[in-house]
């Protein structure tokens, strides 16, 4: 089972308008998140616990590590907290790193691709998807990891068996109909896209 939590920034600023984010010192477009929200954030959050080591805090940055399935299955085993940090505008104040290293909890910064959005709130629902998938009970069975059977990009087909659109038929291989199941798992590893 998973739980999720979503905190809302502006409720740790102090001003009277919520402000999160201010000007780039030096000079530039768009704005950075403020550091003063982000801590107190992660305190509230965090706190002070003892325990340290099962929490995680994840900055999503496009600069960050490449997240794959390797750190999904590693991260749902080893945290059973983590905390994203999804930056905006022009990024989030560089000194949360070193807040975040001086307060002895775990930290990555992580990427989920090779591009730059808008925000770290979808890198962070993708990130809890691929990590939840790995949690024993969120998928039904552990059997349900495709990647830990045959691998990922596994074609599966269902019913109907034939298929007809404009006159055309598209039908299920017969290795799947034969019922021969190392023939299928032969097929199956041989037609999976990685």
């Amino acid at each position: 089972m998973i739980n999720i939590k979503i905190w809302d920034l502006r409720d740790f600023a102090k001003d009277k308008h919520r402000k999160t984010d201010d000007r780039v010192f030096g000079g530039g477009p768009g704005m950075v998140m403020k550091i003063e929200p982000l801590v107190r954030a992660l305190e509230a959050i965090l706190g002070n616990r003892v325990t340290k080591s099962d929490k995680l805090v994840v900055l999503l940055d496009a600069g960050g590590k490449q997240f794959d399935a390797k750190i999904a299955s590693y991260f749902s085993k080893k945290y059973k907290h983590i905390v994203f940090i999804c930056g905006r505008y022009e990024g989030v104040d560089e000194r949360i790193k070193k807040v975040i290293h001086a307060s002895g909890f775990m930290f990555h910064e992580i990427s989920v691709g090779p591009y730059v959005l808008t925000g770290g709130e979808l890198p962070a629902m993708l990130m809890v998807d691929a990590i939840s998938r790995h949690i024993p009970g969120v998928l039904g069975k552990n059997e349900s990891l495709e990647e830990k059977r045959y691998g990922v990009g596994v074609p599966a087909y269902t019913r109907p068996e034939v298929f007809k659109y404009k006159d055309k038929k598209y039908s299920v291989p017969k290795v799947l109909l034969s019922g021969n199941h190392k023939n299928i798992e032969e097929w199956r590893k041989k037609n999976r896209s990685r």
